[in-house]
């Protein structure tokens, strides 16, 4: 938690301001119960109806003034609190967009998702508290407890047994209840994780008619959770009933001591009511703090879960390209950028991989191995094979979505760790096997790609992709509404789109990741004409399920089980690969 107060840096402020205005209006609380004493031994004792008159005056006066400090308090609280969040919200994706995909992998959607918005909210929750009742309710009970003394100190002892005595069972409590609220946040985690997993694939569970599964599967995480929250939820409820118990037990030794001691004529019948209503003071501050305290762990527990996620550092380091005019060094840098320049124009291949093998964090053997092929620049590349022999794994290296665990991949003659990320992936058009689109327009989904494209850019995109012909039958054209995900498009409109997405920033490398699975032989075929088309700088990378859809590549790189089972021209395997040759056959 602590580490996340530097979110609060720029509301030094508010943090002060909040709290301060709080005491003030704790500090003319306090002051209540002696004018109470005050109207009941002279106005009232006395019959001044004027002075009765008088202190009522003064007590709406300091119930105005605390109102006041009350609302300005929660003002600058609120700030505060709000502000911390946005930042901390703000902090916290820009840190999860600069992990690698391993780190993604690791951590899970639903867990991301889960610490960007319920923790982050329980943790606005404890500022907001914190700042209006952490230092309030404190000096409220010790303000009450030396009011007290000034009193009577014979009376005022038992606020000195009382105080502590709560204390204690606040404290022991959080205690108790702290790690069990993390448990309830982990369990919330597959809770959400399991809803987040039903709705996106409700097709697919009524399609095989898993319906009554799922929901017994979700039914028994609900219910663990819930007994979980029930529990610490117990435990936390006796807070309120012990503390009462002992705040009334003190009251009656407290009303009992006061009239003996007003019968003795030590005290005045107002202050005994004075002590009274300080005793209920401290009672309603720590039912407060207590719940303070519960809101507290909540929140701790969150910003511990949070600030683990920042913990996680990416396993890339990105050599980023510095800046030649404003560094030092501006001589070595410039024979370093001339030297890379040289390098790329002078290496005649646009890929190489040199003895590539890649494990993925936490797996037990390699996804890939001894991949080794060049690729000149403005080839076709197919690559192939059956599900789970690697071929997403392969072309997620060349972006350098992943590292390679032995081995070099190379790009222009420079290794990929060699280039900084936006160098790099300026270089690279990628479309994902899953067809992702954004809400927003069809301009604006295009514009990812480009984004100063112009409609003639645009438009060509449009062609190559073969999604023109359907653009042009919607009102709005490129204006078109896109809903979220782009789900009110058919698969095949969504794949095309985002191969234009791809296509309008005119990459040198495209990378296809069976990304036309849902068109036809017709599209797929133009489609891929339109590609040969592009030019003759662009490097294609080309992964399909289909042999038809690589046949006319310059090279086709076949996959099993992680490793090459061939590579060479659609002849050429059909010859020498007997991996291909079943693949072929079977479709042809």
């Amino acid at each position: 938690m602590k580490k996340l107060l530097v979110f609060l840096k720029d509301y030094k402020k508010e943090t002060v301001l909040a709290p301060l205005f709080k005491m003030l209006e704790a500090g003319f609380e306090l002051f209540v119960p002696l004018v109470m004493a005050a109207v009941i031994d002279r106005g009232i004792a006395q019959e001044d109806i004027s002075y009765v008159l008088k202190m009522g005056v003064v007590l709406v006066m300091l119930g105005l003034i605390g109102l006041t400090c009350s609302i300005t308090a929660q003002y600058f609280a609120a700030k505060a609190a709000v502000g911390f969040s946005t930042k901390l919200k703000h902090a916290l994706f820009e840190h999860i967009q600069g992990l690698s995909f391993s780190e993604m992998d690791k951590l899970g959607t639903s867990t991301m998702i889960t610490r960007m918005t319920s923790d982050a909210n329980q943790v606005q929750n404890g500022v907001n508290m914190v700042l209006r009742l952490f230092l309030r309710s404190p000096f409220i009970v010790f303000g009450a407890m030396v009011m007290a003394f000034t009193i009577d100190v014979k009376a005022a002892l038992i606020f000195v047994v009382t105080i502590p005595l709560l204390s204690v069972v606040v404290f022991g409590i959080m205690m108790i209840t702290m790690p069990l609220y993390k448990k309830v946040q982990a369990g919330l985690d597959k809770v959400l994780g399991k809803t987040r997993e039903n709705l996106t694939g409700v097709r697919v569970i009524r399609a095989f008619h898993k319906e009554e599964q799922e929901k017994a599967e979700f039914e028994q995480d609900n219910r663990a959770l819930t007994h979980m929250q029930l529990f610490v939820g117990k435990i936390s409820a006796l807070t309120n009933p012990v503390t009462y118990i002992i705040v009334n037990v003190a009251t009656i030794i407290l009303i009992y001591t006061g009239a003996v001691r007003v019968d003795t004529g030590y005290i005045t019948q107002g202050e005994v009511v004075a002590l009274v209503n300080y005793m209920s003071q401290i009672l309603i501050e720590l039912v407060k703090l207590a719940n303070l305290i519960i809101t507290i762990t909540k929140a701790l527990a969150c910003a511990n879960r949070i600030q683990s996620v920042f913990e996680l550092q990416s396993s890339m380091e990105w050599k980023e390209k510095k800046d030649a005019a404003a560094d030092g060094n501006t001589k070595q840098e410039t024979a370093a950028a001339d030297d890379n320049t040289e390098r790329e124009a002078a290496s005649p291949y646009a890929v190489e991989f040199d003895r590539v093998g890649l494990t993925y964090q936490g797996a037990g053997a390699e996804s890939l191995s001894d991949i080794d092929f060049k690729v000149k620049k403005g080839q076709t590349i197919g690559i192939i094979g059956g599900t789970g022999s690697g071929k997403s794994s392969l072309v997620h290296l060349i972006p350098r979505f992943y590292d390679v665990s032995r081995g070099n991949v190379k790009i222009d003659g420079r290794n990929v760790t060699e280039y900084g990320m936006e160098e790099l992936r300026d270089k690279i058009g990628m479309v994902m096997q899953k067809a992702v689109l954004f809400q927003g327009t069809i301009r604006e989904n295009l514009s990812w790609g480009k984004p100063d494209a112009t409609t003639e850019e645009m438009n060509r995109a449009l062609e190559i992709s073969q999604a023109k012909e359907f653009v042009d039958t919607k009102p709005k054209g490129l204006e078109e509404p896109i809903a979220q995900g782009g789900k009110n498009l058919s698969g095949g409109q969504r794949q095309r789109l985002t191969i234009a997405r791809a296509v309008v920033k005119q990459p040198e490398i495209l990378i296809l990741d069976d990304s036309a699975s849902a068109l036809d032989y017709a599209t797929d075929a133009r489609l891929r004409k339109a590609i040969r088309g592009m030019g003759e700088e662009t490097t294609v990378f080309i992964v399909s399920q289909r042999t038809s859809s690589i046949q006319y590549a310059d090279q086709i790189i076949v996959l099993e089980d992680g490793r090459m089972a061939g590579i060479g021209t659609h002849e050429e395997l059909l010859k020498s690969c007997e991996v291909y040759q079943e693949i072929h056959y079977s479709q042809t």
